[in-house]
């Protein structure tokens, strides 16, 4: 097959609503390195950006954001579960609408309950 006709497929595949260009690493090493990380994620397509968590509830943890859609979704099939250093990857498809959600949810319930003391109403 051809590059353009290989191309042309790609272009007209049907993915999922949930994949996207930028993937959710967990259970990484805390040692492990970025450059380690780019070789790893790296053989699956051209990587537009990876951010490591540092913090304390952020280590272990990985954005890796590719230059394709279709090479994150290829990269996500074969590194989920992937062994590195004693530690399974869990390897999922970023989903900013669920945090945005729950952040949301946390905003309102925090609106209710200033409001509840405003107006001086018990839970019970």
């Amino acid at each position: 097959m051809n590059p353009a006709a290989k191309l042309a497929g790609r272009n007209n595949a049907r993915l999922p609503p949930e994949v996207n260009r930028a993937l959710f690493v967990r259970n990484l090493p805390f040692k492990i390195t970025t450059e380690e990380i780019y070789e790893v994620f790296g053989k699956y397509g051209p990587i537009r950006q990876i951010r490591v968590g540092n913090a304390s509830d952020t280590r272990g943890t990985a954005f890796v954001i590719y230059e394709d859609i279709f090479d994150a979704k290829n990269a996500c099939e074969h590194l989920q579960g992937f062994n590195i250093l004693g530690r399974y990857l869990i390897v999922l498809y970023y989903q900013q609408n669920k945090v945005t959600k729950k952040m949301n949810l946390q905003k309102k319930e925090e609106e209710i309950r200033e409001m509840k003391a405003r107006y001086g109403v018990d839970d019970e």
